[in-house]
């Protein structure tokens, strides 16, 4: 069986418009895809989505964005090390047109689906945000569009924040098929690392070992996950990590099970009973960039 491609160190995922761009087709898979705009004051940009949903997620800055007639403002963030931000999700087959007058990163998290949604604008401070795990297992969960949370048709996405020297996604867990604890979902890790020259790293595998990789990530690195255990994910020391993870698949329950790999099954139970890193959450609502 061929070995899948899955790693794209920063500037290797992109197109000649935009530093990010993966759809289904370029990770041979179904459903899920993102693309990262970095876009310059004064620029407008117009898209169709097409068969596809998208979720419109500041990274830093803030913007408009204009669909169905109607207009949403994107407070933004400075970072995404610096604040929970609002979003704005724009259904199928429509047109949609950003627009920003100060430099704008904003991230597309897109799946592949068939149900119409009215487009809708979720400000951050409604964006549930929850501390996970324990010790140095504690991470941040920032659920904005959560299979829990706001409505969509088969996307679900959220970011995550590991402090540094800690870990997240661990223990290793999948979802590729569709049973009674899981339910099969398409995974795309962005990373963005804090401070220069800093690192993590992250693991996916499988048990018939044609996945088996444990790679050094950096600010802006993009890795796939179709199938199999992922994680951990780890944050070398003095460098926090954040990641956005979009996930689509092809079940009509938009839902998120998972099984861990039993082996490391336990560390999830003993992480939860030690008491949560004091340092998460990390960010709030309510700080975004000035203009």
């Amino acid at each position: 069986m061929k070995v899948p491609h899955l790693f794209f160190p920063a500037g290797t995922a992109g197109d000649k418009t935009d530093p990010v761009a993966m759809n289904p087709a370029r990770a041979d898979w179904s459903y899920s895809g993102l693309r990262i705009m970095s876009l310059p004051a004064d620029e407008v940009r117009t898209l169709s989505t097409g068969t596809t949903e998208m979720a419109m997620l500041p990274l830093s800055g803030g913007g408009t964005v204009e669909v169905e007639n109607r207009k949403f403002l994107l407070a933004g963030r400075s970072g995404v090390f610096d604040a929970v931000t609002d979003f704005v999700y724009v259904p199928i087959d429509t047109e949609v047109r950003v627009s920003t007058n100060a430099p704008f990163e904003i991230a597309l998290c897109t799946a592949e689906a068939t149900r119409w949604i009215d487009p809708y604008y979720v400000p951050a401070g409604d964006v549930g945000v929850e501390v996970r795990g324990g010790g140095p297992g504690t991470r941040q969960i920032n659920n904005f569009l959560s299979a829990d949370a706001h409505d969509a048709d088969r996307l679900i996405a959220v970011e995550v924040i590991t402090p540094e020297g800690s870990w997240s996604s661990y223990p290793p867990h999948k979802h590729d098929e569709m049973s009674d604890d899981e339910v099969e979902l398409e995974e795309i890790y962005y990373f963005r690392i804090d401070g220069p020259h800093g690192t993590g790293f992250f693991s996916c595998y499988t048990d018939d070992e044609i996945i088996n990789e444990t790679v050094t990530v950096r600010d802006g690195d993009l890795f796939l996950v179709p199938r199999g255990y992922h994680g951990p994910a780890a944050a070398s020391p003095g460098h926090h990590m954040y990641y956005l993870n979009v996930m689509a698949g092809p079940s009509p329950e938009r839902v998120w099970r998972f099984s861990d790999d039993p082996q490391h099954s336990w560390v999830r139970e003993a992480l939860e009973r030690l008491p949560s890193d004091p340092r998460l959450p990390m960010t709030i609502a309510g700080q975004a960039p000035s203009t």
